[in-house]
């Protein structure tokens, strides 16, 4: 974050020691500043004076725009390198530092095949292998999808199979929360609001050629086995028995 110079009305003297140690633990703690609105509290500073008043007025100003921007989606169209073919994504804001562990979640959009991506700081596995992913839509069950890391990467997976079950569920909340079992058996979490990303993930779908879902009458998947697990043994059986009878009679 970058200040400009702070006029000071009140002529008065300047304590030069002050205003260098000031700048100094200014800082030192920019990265608490910019997470302000995460609820991490300023430890209390030991300087006094109007200069530094004026500084930490400016800071309270600016924090909040930036928090606003740190959560919000963000659209993207790019080129393939070697295809030549543009594709898009929407991009996760970036976890808090020190809360949840890095990681961004993308919705990507490549030669009309939709994708879900996940993109960790951390290791999850080696190039080109299997690992599970855990999603959790606010407080609902959790669900257990596979992904794959890419060829070229140990910190970034995909899963095309599940793209649109992950996609549709996250249309249906406010935070999405993850988990990453890694090979070296670490868990690697974080949450991620979805306040605004709903029109992102609609630009990806009709990108992809995607109709959206009818949010008044769908009936997810994740819906059905949590209101399935609520049902006794018995009625699970006769539920079961009908889907059976309907999948025969639609074949």
């Amino acid at each position: 974050m970058i200040f400009g110079h702070i006029h000071n009305p009140v002529q008065s003297p300047v304590n030069n020691a002050a205003i260098k140690n000031s700048w100094d633990e200014l800082t030192r703690k920019k990265q608490e500043f910019a997470q302000c609105q995460q609820g991490i509290q300023m430890k209390p500073s030991r300087f006094s004076g109007n200069s530094t008043q004026a500084i930490m007025l400016a800071l309270l100003i600016a924090c909040p725009l930036n928090a606003s921007a740190d959560n919000t989606w963000s659209y993207h169209q790019e080129s393939d390198r070697l295809t030549n073919r543009t594709y898009s994504f929407v991009q996760s804001p970036i976890p808090p530092r020190g809360i949840y562990d890095n990681m961004k979640l993308e919705i990507v959009c490549k030669e009309n095949k939709l994708q879900v991506v996940i993109d960790a700081e951390n290791l999850i596995a080696s190039q080109g292998s299997n690992f599970d992913l855990e999603y959790q839509i606010d407080g609902k069950t959790p669900v257990t999808v596979q992904m794959t890391t890419f060829p070229d990467s140990k910190r970034k997976g995909y899963t095309t199979e599940f793209a649109k079950r992950i996609a549709d569920d996250m249309l249906t909340g406010q935070t999405i929360f993850i988990r990453v079992k890694t090979m070296i058996r670490r868990v690697l979490s974080t949450s991620i609001p979805l306040d605004n990303a709903a029109e992102s993930i609609k630009h990806i779908f009709a990108d992809c050629g995607i109709g959206l879902p009818n949010s008044e009458s769908v009936y997810t998947l994740t819906e059905f086995e949590q209101e399935f697990s609520r049902l006794s043994p018995e009625q699970q059986q006769q539920v079961l028995a009908k889907i059976k009878k309907i999948i025969m009679e639609t074949r």
